[in-house]
């Protein structure tokens, strides 16, 4: 007899069916495992066996084979134990399969038959949702399985447990989601930072469109304090993208015990991050910086201190949105809709400008530690502002600095207006100033005749690419968003010019 149970493989973010197969027939006591098994799942032999003890089950003293189709497709992950335990059950007729018709599995066995977390579930369990399925899982992954909007989560604690409730012997609880309070207390506030008007006002203009920013300015300026506030902010995630950020954490093993990620994800990785651990990929292809960042931020402090090749591999994720890692049997692409922060000094000592801190180099030790950034990552920033350090007097200063929240409910105008103005045009997405592509930016960013005048002898006189033009009219736009301007005016694209003159070439 063969039994089947279905379960998942994660390739990418999109899960693809897998069949188990198992069968269990006379000759040579044998247990093979055959479809594309990594060494994860080759070692779920002996966690199956020491399960099947603690059910008082003897393993057979037979051959027993385990297929996984299709079996083109590589399998890795100690998920799969527990549909190879309940397919071998089936095979024995110590289960009846097809209870589990209808149900999705996943599962990692414990030696002594108790279910454990595995990542991913979140994903398996939209999946199985889509199909119109139950999921099968650990009751350590219920509280992630719930926010998929799949009403028909079975988390059991144990396998023991669980076939009990597919025997109707005992009826495992129904999975709910606990109703929680939405948190804005990030532990940080904008407040916190003194002075740094200008570099505040770059800030929200940026979390108002969705803008890369670069801070140039001496240590100590306040560069990297500002970024760590730039999430308290912006507004809590949409339901889908909540769900997508939360497969993506949950796929890369991170997911926090609450389940649902629904605040921005901020990732601030060190200068000695590896190219990989930057956009992803390794032994098992696993998401990196610039996925884990999806609809956050990715702050860069030390931005030229990161290896050469992790900067310029930033390039086409920052146009397309997302990241593809390319393998010689398949490519897996990532979400990667980040807005990027970076933080550098002016020169490698970082006083280039202060006569009576700068090292004897300058000018030469500034060209050459800012030549390590490219001009084509620079046309990638929207905004790049010079931090100055602040003043005694501003240091100093008594009353209530602006807050967060108030600055969030700012932000959350403007988006609300770009989002009304792209539902006009037919857009469900990328409605930000900062990802606004083709027909649509064009559009949105129309001048009149004196605009035009003004911004052409601009464009003249900077001598910009023709992607920093469009960098300044996306500011120029998001600056009229914050007034609810329709139009975009002189006054805006000088504002915008502000934020794009600095020469750090």
């Amino acid at each position: 007899m063969v039994s089947k149970v279905r379960t998942v493989a994660f390739v990418g973010m999109k899960p693809t069916e897998i069949t188990v197969e198992a069968q269990v027939s006379p000759g040579i006591c044998s247990f093979c495992i055959v479809g594309l098994p990594d060494k994860t799942v080759g070692e779920a032999k002996e966690r199956i066996r020491s399960a099947f003890f603690h059910l008082g089950l003897g393993f057979p003293s037979k051959k027993v084979v385990v297929n996984m189709a299709p079996a083109d497709i590589p399998k890795a992950g100690s998920h799969y134990d527990l549909p190879i335990a309940l397919a071998i059950l089936g095979a024995m007729d110590a289960l009846d399969v097809s209870t589990l018709e209808n149900c999705v599995s996943i599962g990692e066995l414990g030696l002594d038959g108790s279910l454990a977390y595995v990542s991913g579930t979140i994903c398996a369990a939209m999946m199985a949702n889509e199909q119109d399925c139950a999921l099968v899982c650990p009751k350590a992954c219920e509280n992630e399985a719930v926010w998929s909007g799949n009403q028909n989560i079975i988390a059991a604690p144990s396998i023991l447990s669980l076939l009990n409730h597919l025997k109707g012997v005992s009826q495992l609880s129904p999975s709910q989601v606990s109703s929680r309070k939405l948190e804005l207390d990030f532990g940080v506030d904008m407040r916190d930072v003194y002075g740094q008007l200008f570099a505040k006002r770059a800030l929200e203009i940026a979390a108002s469109g969705g803008h890369n920013v670069l801070m140039v300015g001496p240590p100590g300026s306040g560069k990297s304090m500002l970024a760590s506030r730039m999430r308290t902010i912006l507004p809590p995630l949409s339901s889908s993208e909540a769900l997508e950020t939360t497969c993506i954490y949950s796929l890369a093993g991170m997911l926090p015990k609450e389940g649902l990620i629904y605040l921005p994800p901020y990732r601030a990785p060190h200068n000695s991050a590896s190219l990989i651990s930057i956009v992803g990929g390794g032994a098992d292809a696993k998401p990196g910086e610039l996925s884990l960042a999806h609809n956050g931020i990715l702050f860069l402090d030390e931005f030229p201190e990161f290896q050469r090749s992790a900067i310029e591999a930033l390039r086409q994720p920052l146009e397309t949105n997302e990241i593809t890692i390319s393998r010689a049997k398949e490519h897996i692409t990532y979400p990667a809709n980040i807005q990027l922060i970076a933080a550098m000094n002016p020169c490698k000592c970082g006083f280039f400008g202060d006569a009576s801190k700068q090292c004897t180099k300058a000018p030469k030790c500034a060209l050459e530690y800012r030549n390590k950034i490219s001009g084509p990552i620079l046309d990638r920033f929207d905004i790049v502002i010079y931090v100055s350090n602040v003043k005694m007097t501003e240091l100093f200063e008594e009353g209530e600095r602006e807050s967060s929240n108030e600055i969030r409910g700012r932000v959350e105008s403007a988006i609300l207006f770009q989002k009304n103005r792209a539902t006009k045009y037919g857009l469900d997405g990328w409605y930000l100033n900062g990802k606004a592509q083709g027909r649509y930016l064009g559009e949105i960013t129309k001048l009149d005749t004196e605009a035009k005048t003004f911004f052409q002898k601009a464009v003249e006189h900077s001598d910009l690419s023709a992607r920093g033009c469009h960098k300044i009219l996306r500011v120029a736009r998001t600056i009229a968003d914050m007034e609810s301007a329709e139009d975009i005016l002189k006054v805006h694209i000088a504002e915008a010019l502000q934020y794009r003159l600095l020469d750090i070439k």
